[in-house]
């Protein structure tokens, strides 16, 4: 079996047809559609509805009580996927239905634990490509991601692998870090990219700079290590500045002290110090809300 899982966010106008042409192009394999509505403002969810009576042995809906985000309703999806393998991609046709085929024949005949695609163009607009751009290369940093790996969200794993990430239930969830943080079973496949059918990217900078920041605290303690390597420079710098300060002195006993050069180190060392202390506040922010379970998702309404 060959689970399909689709984010669904303000597509009532594509996601019916993108269901029809999975649904009869993808024959060779038992099929499952899993539909997450991430609390569409448009009749995204009508629509999903009216898809699933219509489809309803193939098709499962599940309609989200907030907007969580991309990932968290990817693992709603995953949480409720029976086949042995799942394909996560997009509702907005950006994927063809022809791509996904092309992707399942590769998992399905090779030994991977999960296949990633990439792009020789991608066709998002320029905010989301410097975007991505930004993610991939952090990622190599924080992560460890082999450098010649695009982490695209158009990607399959099995079953295997889908088991080990729905154990991760906290409430911030960064699924390319639960995927890397697992298996070192990593395929690559060119696919095309089409340009978006309608509407716009429902990543604005505050839901990008939030899956980062899911990327940083979550899965790496790079950012606390940092700002340590960072406190010890700027303690260094300021050690030989006051030398230097001592050295001027001596020479030049008359040499007024600048109030400029004593506001310029008091921001430094200020600025250095809060960002420091707010890092270590995200940490443990996150820790206080998986304390308190705070939940990745909550479903309202589930057809199957």
């Amino acid at each position: 079996m060959l689970s399909i899982i689709i984010p669904v966010f303000n597509s009532e106008n594509t996601i019916s047809e993108l269901c029809r042409k999975l649904i009869e192009e993808i024959n060779s394999y038992k099929l499952e559609i899993i539909l997450i509505n991430d609390c569409s403002k448009d009749n995204s969810e009508k629509v999903c509805i009216e898809l699933q009576k219509k489809f309803a042995e193939i098709i499962k809906f599940y309609s989200l009580a907030k907007n969580v985000g991309e990932h968290n309703a990817v693992m709603a999806g995953l949480n409720k996927s029976t086949g042995d393998f799942a394909i996560i991609m997009d509702d907005d046709f950006q994927n063809p239905v022809s791509e996904v085929l092309k992707l399942a024949e590769y998992i399905t005949s090779n030994d991977f634990d999960v296949v990633y695609t990439y792009y020789e163009k991608k066709k998002h607009n320029f905010f989301r490509n410097i975007g991505s751009k930004f993610n991939d290369k952090v990622s190599n940093f924080m992560l460890r991601k082999p450098k010649n790996l695009y982490l695209s969200s158009f990607k399959a794993i099995n079953r295997f692998l889908i088991n080990e990430v729905v154990k991760y239930d906290l409430p911030f969830p960064y699924l390319d870090g639960l995927i890397l943080r697992t298996t070192d079973k990593i395929g690559k496949i060119l696919v095309r990219h089409d340009i978006r059918v309608q509407g716009k990217s429902g990543y604005t900078f505050v839901k990008l700079f939030a899956l980062w920041m899911n990327m940083f605290t979550n899965f790496s303690i790079l950012p606390l290590r940092l700002s340590i390597y960072l406190g010890f420079i700027m303690s260094a710098f300021g050690f030989l500045m006051g030398i230097a300060t001592i050295i001027m002195k001596i020479n030049e006993p008359t040499l007024p002290m600048g109030y400029a050069s004593l506001m310029f180190g008091l921001s430094i060392f200020s600025g250095i110090q809060l960002i420091a202390i707010g890092m270590v506040g995200e940490y443990l922010g996150r820790i206080f809300l998986s304390i308190n379970r705070t939940p990745q998702y909550s479903i309202r309404k589930s057809f199957e």
